[in-house]
């Protein structure tokens, strides 16, 4: 369960942060996305630096401090349930993106919890 946990939780936080990096420097793709699901240029500051907190929470859980780590991973469920929504109010066909993303994030937080 250990190398489960970890292994989840490394991926996670890695994609959350180079997407949080994606976010904050207005990457190309993102903004292409943003602007498809309706979701205002002006966000993506606050958007990058949720993801950002919530991939450096998990390493810190893995660092030795569970509950930042179970916290973060909940948080980012959270974070991507509403993105999800947001995507199903679009209709947008890139949903499996932050379905994705809410898979991993659960993955996560269920394995932290198991552990």
């Amino acid at each position: 369960m250990t190398a489960a946990y970890i292994a989840v939780t490394v991926l996670t936080a890695a994609a959350n942060g180079f997407f949080a990096v994606a976010d904050l420097l207005r990457a190309r793709f993102v903004l292409a996305n943003s602007a498809a699901v309706g979701v205002p240029e002006s966000w993506l500051t606050t958007l990058g630096l949720l993801k950002g907190a919530g991939a450096l929470g998990l390493l810190l859980g893995l660092a030795g401090v569970p509950v930042v780590g179970t916290a973060a991973a909940l948080g980012l469920v959270l974070f991507f349930v509403g993105a999800v929504a947001v995507h199903l109010r679009a209709p947008d066909l890139s949903l499996l993106v932050p379905l994705g993303f809410l898979g991993a994030a659960a993955g996560a937080l269920f394995l932290s919890l198991a552990v």
